[in-house]
């Protein structure tokens, strides 16, 4: 197929946007890993159970993970995609053209419904996930140990010390988000006044030594001793480190494609010379 000179500027271009499609791709695919990596560190199997639990409507802060990974699978997909569009401008085929932008639609359409997910997991942890975390919290704290019969008390212990982290809101006090738990209601060491915050709450405790955590920590909350910071304001920037990278990401590929798709389109509309 010969070009006039539209469509040779067409082609480069179209080359070009592509070759800057593949870095892109790529970086959608380092950034899917680097948020894979942050949630890896509350999604192990001795948290999951509490994540899981933390669902409003149909969602569940379990999803996030899921979402991470379809955005490095998106990516992967960017990065063939974009060898087609090289493929197909430098070879000038109009089949191979056609089927690229068919894709580049499709993946535009994808890349909008991702976008509209991360922003639905940010609004949601904001209006809702808190209340629930309470309500979990409230009805599953029974006791400040790892080895209850409890699965989800037992998640709770084990986030304290995962995000050196303290109830679900910021601890400031004695008087805490864990008075109204069974913890502290009914039978517990709270309960017995021995203690103010669990012993998974103490700084520079782990699975091994939180029963040996200094009297002062958890009974007299003594600042500089434990971890005052709530569970949920470090969960959600756990879960949504990457958040202004992905939309940074995402927008930016969707810029480009739309770019390629009217290159591509320029060349494919080109007459043959004679």
């Amino acid at each position: 197929m010969n070009l006039n000179w539209g469509g040779r500027f067409g082609k480069v271009c179209l080359i070009t946007t592509n070759f800057l499609f593949t870095v892109v791709g790529l970086g959608m695919v380092t950034v899917g890993a680097l948020a894979v990596r942050d949630i890896a560190t509350v999604n192990n199997d001795k948290i999951k159970p509490l994540l899981d639990s933390l669902s409003v409507d149909s969602f569940s802060v379990g999803v996030v993970n899921s979402l991470s990974i379809s955005i490095i699978v998106v990516g992967v997909f960017i990065f063939f995609v974009a060898g087609l569009g090289i493929y197909g401008a430098c070879c000038q085929n109009k089949y191979l053209l056609v089927t690229y932008v068919s894709i580049v639609v499709m993946l535009l359409l994808t890349k909008i419904v991702v976008i509209a997910l991360w922003v639905t997991v940010h609004k949601t942890m904001e209006r809702e996930i808190r209340a629930k975390m309470i309500e979990v919290f409230n009805n599953n704290f029974i006791e400040d140990t790892i080895t209850s019969n409890n699965s989800l008390s037992n998640a709770w212990n084990c986030m304290f010390m995962t995000l050196d982290c303290c109830g679900v809101n910021p601890v400031v006090s004695t008087t805490n988000d864990f008075d109204l738990t069974y913890w502290c209601t009914t039978s517990g060491s709270c309960e017995d006044t021995i203690s103010q915050i669990p012993r998974t709450c103490c700084i520079n405790v782990d699975e091994n030594t939180y029963t040996s955590a200094p009297i002062g920590c958890h009974a007299s909350v003594n600042k500089g001793t434990y971890n005052p910071k709530g569970c949920y304001d470090v969960l959600k920037d756990t879960l949504q480190s990457q958040s202004p990278s992905v939309i940074g990401v995402v927008v930016t590929i969707i810029l480009i494609e739309i770019i390629a798709v009217i290159f591509a389109i320029l060349i494919c509309c080109q007459k043959k010379e004679s």
